[in-house]
This record gives structure tokens, sequence and C-alpha cells, in this order.
């Protein structure tokens, strides 16, 4: 990053300025009259006034020295002529250059303050109307509004882009609402850390004990268990971490949290020995997949017919033996409505979903194919033979900018065309995703849910498929047996290893797994480096694109972090033919490998037959295929999805030469390379390993300490998951 520095001058020329979210780039002719590029979130920036930038100088590799804006001061245009330029600029809708020389004409420098103050006046102006004097002035005190929102924001070090989501949240409102409660940027839609909404509030007199403190206070803390994957806090630990949050007596704290309970804002119920507290929203859902299963149970789908016959005819025709629990998967998806189908690899369970697929068909369903992840999707269709798709894209998933809410087309008023879903990976599934999921099934619809209930929980709130299986009331089918062909990958077989506590065999380096002992970080990476760019493309014949570096963590030597820095360097170093963008401290390339790190369901995909749609989820891995000259637009590619991004949106990717095995669920690599270096103690567990293996199809390398593996195996430690699923679901839907 280059020096900071402060520049004052006035907006020459808006280049370009994007009105969602306010990123700007703009020309500024400074006080020295040189023209300087500014970019950055400078909402509703116009030609004509006056802007003080704090930022940094970077260098841009076609156009050369630009400020990268941290903080714009502004100030509205003083003399006749910048008041022109401002107005004429497009900032007020209906006022062009002819309508902007008018007004100035008629009130000189005083022209924003009649705009703003007295707008019958304006109607003294030939071609201006009352009505139209009116709408000016009501636009231009919502352009002040947003500036001072803005000014706002500034004054407590908080990001300008807030200003324009509030102000798109609440209107002229938006200040009002926030000088009143600012705990309110805590919000999902705005997600300000608590401590800097705490000490903005603090210095503008709020009282310690406030109720509106308070009250923030347990809402954060229960917003904030919920992204550690709870479903619910315990009524004493909310009240305990609530009160240390904000350092006051716990009694208040409870008084407080007793007034939300009865007013709704807090759901709060017994589970087992523990008085849970919910969100509402999470609380609806838990009781709604709860009473829906059971609901789905009860349906009366009976003994099919011919269901043995059936299944013998597919063996007959495709020359196979289904062992007796894949026969019996198959029998129960087709008569009892639900089930649960769980197995390791190796285990047979692709061949019993293949098989249920087909009986499915024969009793001439309508099918679905589902999973969490685009990729799971991908794999899913390519081993089923039929089209299958992500749970987002079939539920018209989408996504509200002002209240921070995911909605969804299909639900209970206009529910899925399917007889029969099947739902991979069912591990990833969290508790809104399901309830969003059981919403839009008909009635009759058979479910088939899929997963390795070994494999790491889900990252959004619940443990949806561990409840449902340890529930002990939905049909479950876990498959055991290692199957013989299987059994002969050495990936397989030390995936059952990690997962009955035995570290992997790291002496036995044959097949499709190997160990390189490598204890010192430097070496570690350096290997890794040397694996991707020559010696597994040149020795095995894997190209780079084929291969998947995964590590536990993202931070320390051997986290994604340095890694993506140094297989960047490697795999695609600079070059006059590929254009770059620099987005904080990461350079974008031509032919980067890049990871989506937030939902973004707004933005346009096109396939290569022309079919278009809208949403890029966390986790989808893509490449940088073209940045334009400007920089301003890059294109990129997720699988066979084409999307154009603007610069803006570069903070929602990721380099994705190496990911942390949390983002890899749900995929499925050619070749992994996974680096066994120490990490936090809470990823040193049996999950990670076990899952981070079990994503190599043809070949899995350990690289690392050889002590780590074991380790790993050996701690089958499991964070525990605050959930009422499985209580609900035993008791029969009552109060659990």
């Amino acid at each position: 990053m280059g020096e900071r520095c402060t520049v004052e001058g006035t907006v020459q020329s808006v280049i370009f300025q994007n009105e969602e979210n306010g990123y700007t780039v703009l020309s500024l002719l400074t006080e020295l009259g040189e023209v300087v590029t500014v970019v950055g979130c400078i909402p509703y920036a116009a030609p004509g006034e006056g802007m003080t930038v704090t930022g940094v100088w970077v260098t841009h590799p076609l156009y050369g020295p630009q400020i990268t804006c941290e903080q714009a001061e502004r100030r509205l245009p003083r003399d006749e002529e910048e008041m022109v330029s401002y107005l004429a600029s497009g900032i007020l809708k209906g006022v062009g250059q002819a309508t902007a020389e008018r007004l100035v004409a008629a009130f000189g420098t005083d022209t924003l303050r009649v705009l703003e103050e007295e707008p019958e006046k304006l109607s003294r102006i030939k071609g201006i109307t009352s009505k139209k004097a009116m709408e000016l002035s009501l636009a231009f005190r919502e352009l002040t509004g947003l500036r001072r929102t803005m000014e706002f924001m500034a004054r407590y070090d908080l990001p300008v882009h807030l200003a324009v989501q509030a102000h798109r949240l609440y209107g002229a409102e938006a200040l009002t609402k926030l000088r009143e409660d600012p705990y309110l940027l805590t919000r999902q839609q705005f997600g300000v850390e608590f401590s800097l909404a705490d000490e903005m509030a603090l210095s503008m007199g709020f009282d310690g004990d406030s109720d509106c403190r308070t009250r923030a206070a347990l809402l954060y803390e229960l917003q904030y268990n919920q992204n550690n994957g709870h479903v619910f806090l315990p009524r004493e630990k909310l009240i305990l971490a609530s009160a240390q949050l904000i350092g006051v007596a716990d009694e208040q704290v409870e008084i407080c949290l007793d007034a939300m309970v009865e007013g709704g804002a807090i759901c709060q119920e017994q589970v087992a020995n523990v008085l849970a507290c919910y969100t509402p929203e999470l609380y609806e859902a838990e009781c709604f997949v709860a009473e829906k299963l059971l609901a789905m149970l009860r349906f009366p789908y009976g003994q099919e017919q011919g269901i043995d016959s059936a299944i013998e005819e597919m063996e007959r025709v495709q020359g196979i033996r289904y062992a007796p629990l894949q026969r019996e998967a198959v029998h129960l998806a087709a008569s009892s409505g639900v089930l649960l189908l769980t197995g390791g690899p190796g285990t047979g369970k692709t061949t019993a979903t293949r098989a249920i697929v087909r009986l499915f068909e024969k009793m001439g369903l309508d099918i679905m194919l589902l999973a969490p992840t685009g990729r799971a999707a991908q794999r899913m269709a390519e081993l089923c033979g039929r089209e299958a798709q992500t749970i987002h894209r079939s539920l018209g998933m989408s996504y509200n900018d002002l209240t921070g809410q995911v909605t969804y087309k299909k639900g209970m008023s206009d529910p899925l065309e399917a007889e029969a879903v099947l739902v991979d990976e069912m591990s990833m599934v969290d508790l809104p995703l399901m309830q969003a999921l059981l919403s839009a099934l008909r009635p009759g619809c058979r479910l088939v849910m899929i997963g390795d209930a070994d494999q790491l929980p889900s990252v959004g709130a619940g443990n949806v498929f561990g409840d449902l299986i340890r529930s002990g009331r939905i049909p479950l089918v876990s498959l055991t047996e290692v199957f013989r062909q299987a059994d002969k990958s050495y990936i397989i077989r030390n995936a059952h290893l990690v997962n009955g506590g035995v570290g992997p065999d790291l002496k036995t380096n044959q097949g499709d797994f190997f160990f390189l002992c490598r204890r010192a970080p430097e070496r570690t990476v350096s290997t890794v480096v040397e694996l991707c760019k020559t010696r597994l493309p040149e020795k095995m014949g894997i190209p780079p694109e084929d291969i998947q570096v995964l590590t536990p963590t993202r931070k320390g030597d051997c986290g994604t972090v340095q890694l993506n820095r140094c297989l960047q360097a490697a795999l695609n170093s600079p070059a006059r033919s590929k254009n770059e963008k620099q987005f904080g401290d990461l350079i974008f390339r031509e032919g980067d490998r890049v990871m989506q790190t937030k939902n973004n369901y707004d933005v346009m995909w096109e396939k290569d037959d022309g079919t278009v749609g809208t949403g890029i989820f966390n986790g989808d891995v893509g490449t940088v295929e073209e940045i334009d000259p400007s920089g301003e637009l890059i294109t990129l590619r997720f699988d066979e999805r084409t999307a154009v991004y603007t610069a803006d949106m570069l903070n929602q990717l990721d380099m994705a030469y190496a990911i942390t095995v949390h983002k890899a669920q749900g995929s499925e690599y050619r070749a992994v390379i996974l680096l066994t270096a120490p990490a936090a103690p809470g990823l040193m567990v049996r999950g990670v390993l076990y899952t981070a293996m079990t994503r190599a199809r043809e070949l899995l390398i350990l690289v690392g300490d050889d002590v780590v593996p074991g380790q790993m195996a050996e701690n089958d430690r499991r964070a525990r998951r605050y959930s009422g699923l499985r209580r609900r679901l035993k008791m029969g839907g009552m109060k659990p």
C-alpha cells in the first residue's frame, strides 16, 4: 500500500457511480490545479461540489496513480459556476443544464438554500410548476439528509456506505432514527460490531444502564451465537454474556429480558433441563421443521405394491445385487415418505441413491434432486444421470437489502412441482434453509435426505442432519460396510481409520494416498507450491486447476492467506498480457482462482446455452476471466456460469488456490493437498480431518507435521450446539 494523503479540491467529473452502495470513481481538481483520480464510497458525488479526501495513494496497472478514499469531507458548491455544474450533473432528476442556469440566474449563491427552505419561490422560474417545485425541494432535502447522515457516520469513523443503507431503509428519517437508537446499526443489514455501536452511543450521551443498550446487548448475543451455530441460548448464559458485554448487573439484564419475552422480541421455552431463549425467527423455524416432518411421517403413503419386484427387476437390468441395507433404503424411501440415508465413503451411498431415483422413476413420480452448493448439485447430477440444482435456486431465493431478510418464491402457497425430493450433503443444511425447503413441499411429497453424519455440521444455525438422526423418529438407514472395490482406495481406508479415532497410515505411500513430512512451515508451503506448479502436472498429469489445496485455518504461516499469496505468485504471476485490479491487500489478476465469500442473491449470470439467472453463493469457486481496461468491470466464470462484477463487489471475493476445510464442504476435487500443521485447538479435531480427506476423488497428499493427523483423529471433541429440534421430534412435536 502507498502513503496516506489528504487532498482538497472540486469534483471535476464523475467517471463511474454505483447508486446501490455509493462506490464512485471521480476526477478531483485540486487547489493546486492538478487532476487526481479518487475511488471509494462517495455516494451521490456530483461535479461542482467541494471535497477533502483522505486516503491512500495506489498505482493502477493501467491508469497510474489514484487515491483510494477512506474518508471524504464534502461541501456544497459555493460560487455560481460550481452550483450550475452541480445542479446540471443529474443529481436532481428533471434538472438539466438549462434549468440549472435559470435557477442560479434567479437566486445566485442562494439557490441551494431556496431549494431546501423556500421551494415556493422556485415556481417563479419559467417551466417549474408548484408541484415540480415541491418535488425538487423534496429530492434536494433527501440529498442533504443523506449528506448529514454521512457526516454522522464519519464523525464516529463508520463506513460511509452505511449512510446509503440507512437512507434506503429509513428514508428521510434515517438520521433521526440513528440518533434515537444507534444500536440499530448492529442489526444484520448493517453488520456493525456491537462494541463500535456501543462506543458511539455512549459518546452521544446514552446511559450505560439504559433499556435501549440492554435490549441491544441481548439481541446481539443471540445473533452472535446464531452465527456460531446455536439455535438458542440458555437463559442463564444469555443473561451472563449480555451483562458482561455491557458491564451491568445480571438483575438489570434479567428484568429487560423478561420484558422482551413478554413483548415477543425473544421467545422462551423449556428444552429438557434448560430454559431456552430464541430469536422469534429461529423459534418459528424449529417448531415448523419438527411439525412438518412429523406430519409427513403420519401421511398415508402406504405400503406400495410391487416394490420388491421392482427392485429385483432393477437388479436384473443393471446386473448387480443390492446389499441388504441398500435394499432396505430403497424400500423405505418408497413406503415411508421420509428417509435419512447416511454413510461414509465407499459404503455404497451413491448406488443406493441411484436405486432410489430409478424406483421413483418406475413409480412415475416427478423427481427433484437438490444439494446445498452448486458443486454438490453438479456431482449429484453426474452420479444420477439427471438434472440437479441447488436448494436456493429451486426455492427462488432472493435477498432484501432493506430488511436484511432472505425471501423465497416457493412456499406453501406456491410449492415445488415435485412428488419426490432427494437432498444430498444434508450435513450442510442449516435450520432456516430446512424450514424453507419443507415449506415448499406439497402434501404427499417424499423426502430422502442423504449425507455423511460424521462430516462437519452446517455453517449456519442448527445441526439439522445430526438432530434428525439422533431423534430416533425419522426412518434411518446407516450404511457401514465398505465394499471391496472401494476398499482398494487408500483414501477411503484412511478416512475410515480417522473416523474410528485412529490416525491415517502415513507410511504406506502408494496408490492414491501420500504423506510428505515437513515440520517447518516454510518447507511445508514451498513443498505445496512445488506440488501444484511442477510435480503433479509433470509426474502425474494433473493440471493446477484440478488441484485444491486445503488447510484448517486462514491464519498463520500455513493458513489460506499466506498460501494464496505464494500460490498466486507461482501459478499466475504478473504479465503484460494480464490485466489486474487491486482491492485492499489483494491483487486480482486475469486467470486467478477466486471464491465467493458471501451470498449475493442479486448478481446476474449467464450460461453458455443462454440460460440466465441470479445468485452467486458463499463458497462458489470461479476464475477471473477478464478485467476490463478501466478496472471497473470484472468477468468471472463459476463452472458453467459467467457473471460480471463491478469493482466495488470485489469485497465479496477471496483467492481460492487454497481454501479452508469448512469452505470445501459439499465439494469434491480430483486431487487434494491437505496441510497438517498445528492450528487453533478448535480446528485440530477429527471432523475437520475426516471432512478434508473425503474431498479427494483420485489423489490425496498430506503435507506437514506427522504428529498432527494422529492428534486430530483422536480428538473427537464436537462443539455442542444448542438446539431443541432433536427433543422436539422425540417428544412428538410437544414442547421439548
